[in-house]
């Protein structure tokens, strides 16, 4: 791949939600392209930004695009859902403002060398990180029918992962399963001709599936909501972007729960849990993306974000 070039979701709506103090500490955990970091970083005077991400690919294009504001910014090699130990590690004691982008960057899905396209002949990776040891081909390979079944179904929300499932397992008694397009045909003959005539791509959600079983993206994403929050300074703000239900909805219910006080039950005369709230919610419902923005970059159709602030 020769350049790293990704076009940035909701990118103003971003850039306003976190409320920028020109003297603040922002993290971008999933830095990417940097185009969201590029608009931070320009806002700063005496503040810093910190970029987190988990590819080495895009953290050595990120330096580029970063280069005229390298005396507010450290970038770091690590998952977002890390934060809490990224920020222990740089002495750095609370933070006014984190950005998640929750989504895969175009020129992850575009470099078919990487295998997360299922247009593109390509091994069976789908590691954000290549220095992790799960790949695809593991997962579609030694994989039990049943947990092939659950990612399908849970991840990738796929009515047809039963038989799916059967395929993947029946193929690979005969030989191993090695590339992104074999893995096409395998989901192909499973799914009935209604199904190949929708016009979403037949392999799509079984991708996802997939793709997010390899990099643990709910359990990172659980993970980061527990420990952004008591990372943020007073009046600082989480910003995330979410690009499917299955992440929504574990972000729209943390806030949510994040966001109230006294869990005790209607009748208790005094309360007893002592949990007070520990952020309001700036957004009620989600900002999605403009008729403009999808024109721009279609990519953008199922981006949902949500902002919330501590108190």
């Amino acid at each position: 791949m020769s350049e790293f070039h990704h076009i940035s979701v909701l990118l103003d709506e971003c850039i306003d939600g976190l409320n920028i103090k020109p003297d603040g500490v922002y993290v971008d955990g999933t830095l990417g392209g940097a185009g969201h970091s590029f608009q931070i970083a320009a806002r700063l005077s005496t503040g810093r930004l910190i970029g987190i991400d988990r590819d080495p690919v895009a953290l050595a294009a990120a330096a580029k695009r970063l280069e005229p504001y390298k005396d507010r910014v450290t970038l770091v090699h690590s998952n977002f859902c890390e934060i809490a130990s990224v920020l222990r590690e740089l002495q750095i004691e609370g933070v006014d403002g984190i950005l998640l982008d929750l989504g895969v960057s175009s020129p992850q899905l575009d470099d078919g060398a990487r295998g997360f396209s299922y247009m593109a002949d390509a091994p069976l990776d789908m590691r954000m990180n290549n220095e992790d040891p799960l790949t695809a081909a593991e997962v579609v390979n030694t994989w039990p029918y049943e947990e092939l079944k659950r990612i399908l179904y849970d991840y990738g929300e796929e009515r047809y992962a039963p038989k799916i499932a059967a395929a993947i397992c029946a193929r690979r008694e005969q030989q191993p399963i090695r590339t992104t397009l074999e893995l096409v045909d395998i989901i192909r003959s499973a799914m009935p001709a209604s199904a190949l005539r929708e016009k979403q791509h037949p392999a799509k959600r079984s991708f996802q599936a997939i793709r997010i079983a390899v990099n643990d993206e709910l359990g990172s994403v659980e993970k980061v909501l527990r420990d952004a929050i008591p990372c943020l300074n007073p009046g600082g703000r989480l910003a995330i972007i979410t690009f499917h239900s299955l992440e929504d909805r574990i972000v729209k219910n943390a806030m949510a729960n994040a966001s109230k006080g006294c869990t005790c039950p209607p009748n208790f005369p005094v309360c007893v849990c002592g949990k007070k709230p520990q952020v309001k919610l700036i957004t009620r419902k989600p900002i999605v993306s403009s008729n403009e923005e999808l024109e721009a970059n279609p990519r953008a159709r199922s981006a949902k974000l949500r902002i919330c602030e501590k108190l």
